[in-house]
């Protein structure tokens, strides 16, 4: 838990700032000509955004699962409904007219209907006490939230996969990354699958 959550701290340090001030020309997404509330659409989904991946960090800590199950619960309907929810719409506004091309765009919107219909199956499953159920959707919603930060993260693999290509600047901008963004999906979605394929490991006594 600890260097995820430096890890999600150090993002959020590194993303969120520029924003703080409402002023577009520090934006580090370019707005596409016609879409003048492109701006506040991509502030509204960074709060929203910033509010999921906290409270997921908090979800997924067993230690306040274990001890403070009321907490869990109320953190759970923040990250739901103040986070996740509004932040997968508005990174589905957002990312359909993204600047780094048609795929991306197509990759986005995908990541953020996925984050989406996971929370919501996630928060019907607990409304239902389908606890194992819920486990399963919100182990692959907190993946999905976990994109952003993962495309990041994999940009410099992007550039290194396409470099021996060449080309022009700009063309190599949009192939890196449509290649980390592809890749940020598709390693979220086996993780999260291989996560909950595992087979836990059984207690010294057991053995």
């Amino acid at each position: 838990m600890v260097p995820l959550a430096l890890v999600v701290a150090a993002f959020i340090a590194y993303s969120v700032p520029p924003y703080l001030t409402l002023d577009p020309a520090r934006s580090r997404v370019p707005a596409p000509p016609g879409f003048t509330q492109h701006y506040w659409f991509l502030v509204a989904h960074i709060a929203f955004g910033t509010v999921a991946i906290v409270c997921v960090i908090l979800q997924i800590w067993p230690w306040l699962r274990r001890t403070h199950p009321v907490v869990h619960r109320r953190v759970g309907r923040v990250y739901v409904f103040a986070g996740a929810i509004p932040s997968a719409v508005l990174a589905a506004t957002v990312g359909a007219v993204s600047p780094f091309g048609p795929v991306v765009a197509a990759l986005d919107v995908v990541a953020a209907l996925l984050w989406l219909g996971f929370t919501i199956a996630g928060w019907r499953a607990i409304r239902r006490r389908r606890y194992a159920d819920h486990r399963k959707w919100m182990i692959r919603s907190f993946a999905m939230c976990m994109n952003t930060l993962m495309s990041r993260a994999l940009s410099p693999l992007g550039f290194l996969l396409v470099l021996p290509r060449g080309g022009d600047k700009g063309a190599m901008i949009l192939s890196a990354a449509t290649v980390s963004a592809s890749l940020s999906i598709l390693t979220l979605l086996l993780l999260s699958q291989w996560w909950l394929d595992r087979k836990p490991k059984k207690p010294a006594t057991a053995r």
